[in-house]
């Protein structure tokens, strides 16, 4: 009798972690989808057909939060409804990472996506080496300032692979994430209507918007080829 005892608890074990395995990965898909799926309908007939295929678009690089969100509010999405929107994929990303990283990486594109970021994260001596010393407010930083490839799913990786604790790096996510957006939305909202009352001004704002993210890609590019001619002399 022992022996069936401790078989039946044995059974109610092995079906209650696979009942937690399974929750892990329906609940975040489930909240994800039944969550942006509310908001559309609560939107108007136009506004909702752009707002879910914009929200998806998100998903696919290199579109990104940077170009996602202003767009949104130029086709007249509310700026804040269109900043969480695009908070809350990365924050249900980071959700779905933190209870799947071993499942996810075995997800075909997914997987192989997440093994070249742990990969250039933990041989590039400047891509993410800044976030280490500072750890949770790196995470933050990272997450908020709209590089591309600085979502919820970078941002989790980074997080594992520099040695934080899952809920640190979720949290981090959140405050990052939605701090980011918000903070998009707030300036591309103003610039457009900056440009509705004087197109002047608003094209002089966004030429010198578009010189500056020139003048920085230039200056990455090029200090990232002086690093690689030290290291190939040294």
């Amino acid at each position: 009798m022992p022996y069936i005892k401790d078989a039946v608890a044995m059974n109610e074990k092995i079906s209650y972690k696979a009942i937690v395995n399974i929750g892990k990965i329906v609940v975040p898909a489930i909240i994800g989808i039944g969550v942006i799926g509310i908001v559309g309908l609560l939107l108007e007939n136009t506004l909702r057909i752009q707002y879910w295929p914009l929200v998806s678009a998100y998903f696919f690089p290199p579109l990104g939060k940077e170009t996602i969100i202003p767009t949104g509010i130029a086709l007249g999405i509310n700026p804040l409804v269109m900043a969480l929107s695009i908070a809350f994929v990365d924050i249900i990303v980071a959700l779905f990472l933190i209870w799947n990283y071993d499942l996810a990486k075995k997800i075909p594109i997914v997987g192989k996506f997440m093994i070249k970021v742990e990969n250039i994260g933990k041989n590039s001596s400047d891509k993410y080496s800044w976030i280490t010393p500072l750890r949770f407010i790196g995470i933050v930083l990272f997450v908020m300032i709209p590089f591309q490839g600085s979502g919820g799913m970078v941002g989790s990786i980074v997080g594992r692979f520099i040695g934080m604790k899952p809920w640190n790096t979720f949290l981090a996510i959140t405050i990052g994430s939605i701090t980011g957006c918000v903070t998009i939305a707030f300036f591309a909202d103003a610039i457009l209507s900056i440009f509705s009352k004087n197109i002047i001004q608003g094209m002089l704002i966004i030429i010198t918007i578009l010189i500056i993210g020139i003048i920085a890609f230039i200056y990455r590019k090029t200090s990232k080829s002086k690093k690689k001619d030290t290291s190939r002399k040294i």
